[in-house]
């Protein structure tokens, strides 16, 4: 007599909750993987979407049906959503609340500061805003960025509206900035560099790239405990003269970019770097000539894993002199650099 067939039976469809949180946690960096695996577990669906955090929708008119469907949602990317408007951001801030803590309007250009201002007052826990590109956002909106006081990470490349008035105000209400990108913020001279420096204590990265600034802001910025990433690309009104007047050292400093900086020589470079004994990376790409008298500068750099120079005119005196390098460094880029050939 044949054995009767059992019916089938999934051994997914036995898991716990938890269980089932902990293999999404596993799989929140391959979409293909969650793909498959919601193919064997009926209950996937259901505590997927208690599960998920952060949200990218293609279209805004979606946006709204999906934070229905996830309530647990902590960031929302709306980068690729370009006409998103005041009564968008009005919609998330009134159904995301104290919830929301991340959002990315880097390519929206239809809001304005009525719709950041109602994100900011109902959404109290904002620790992440990127508003890259709002060339039309003034120093009104930058009041309304003021009053996020929890917030700890800030993107306004391209603000190009946003001046010292602006930056102020948001140098006095956000304290707790740690992560301050200012890049073509052209309207942002030493006075806003300098009082976000000296309200903002706990910053570790600050791109002041394109800005049209002098030394005059670096004293305070070098005074910064934690400092880490210092971007200066471009900053032509920075050069070897003012440096040298500088007194202070950033002990905490990791990486330093200074590409595009064509009036910071050697001499400036050992102005702005003096004591900073924890440097990791430096970027001098398209700067100044490669001499025997930089790349000794460098060496003084005992930490230094990667230097770019890319663009640099590397004379033979300073090929020799790279050549002497301490071990401790694991790349070197010399990319379309003048007088380097194999």
């Amino acid at each position: 007599m044949e054995e009767e067939e059992r019916p089938f039976t999934n051994p997914f469809d036995n898991l716990t909750e938890e269980i089932v949180l902990t293999i999404l946690d596993y799989l929140s960096e391959d979409p293909f993987a969650k793909k498959s695996f919601s193919l064997t577990c009926k209950s996937f669906y259901l505590i997927e979407s208690r599960h998920r955090k952060t949200l990218k929708p293609l279209r805004s008119e979606l946006l709204i049906r999906a934070l229905r469907r996830y309530p647990s949602i902590i960031g929302i990317d709306l980068s690729l959503c370009p006409r998103f408007d005041d009564n968008s951001l009005n919609a998330i801030s009134v159904m995301c609340k104290s919830t929301l803590k991340s959002i990315n309007l880097s390519r929206s250009r239809f809001f304005t500061s009525v719709g950041l201002s109602s994100l900011v007052a109902k959404c109290s826990n904002l620790v992440e805003i990127d508003l890259s590109n709002g060339t039309e956002l003034t120093d009104s909106a930058a009041a309304v960025i003021a009053e996020a006081k929890g917030l700890e990470r800030l993107w306004l490349a391209r603000c190009k509206l946003v001046s010292d008035i602006g930056i102020g105000c948001i140098a006095v209400g956000c304290k707790k900035l740690r992560l301050v990108c200012l890049k073509w913020c052209l309207r942002v001279s030493d006075l806003g560099v300098g009082l976000i420096a000296m309200k903002c204590k706990e910053i570790r990265s600050l791109d002041l790239s394109y800005l049209p600034i002098t030394e005059k802001c670096l004293p305070p910025i070098l005074k910064l405990q934690h400092l880490e990433d210092l971007v200066l690309v471009g900053c032509l009104g920075i050069d070897d003269d003012g440096l040298a007047t500088l007194k202070q050292s950033c002990e905490s400093l990791k990486t330093l970019n200074l590409s595009n900086c064509q009036n910071v020589s050697h001499l400036g470079l050992s102005s702005l770097t003096n004591g900073a004994g924890c440097l990791h990376q430096l970027n001098l790409a398209y700067g100044s000539a490669v001499s025997a008298d930089m790349a000794k500068c460098l060496q003084n750099f005992s930490e230094l894993q990667c230097i770019k120079l890319d663009g640099c005119l590397v004379t033979c005196s300073g090929m020799k002199s790279i050549g002497n390098w301490s071990a401790s460094l694991k790349e070197l880029s010399l990319s379309k650099c003048s007088g380097v050939t194999g």
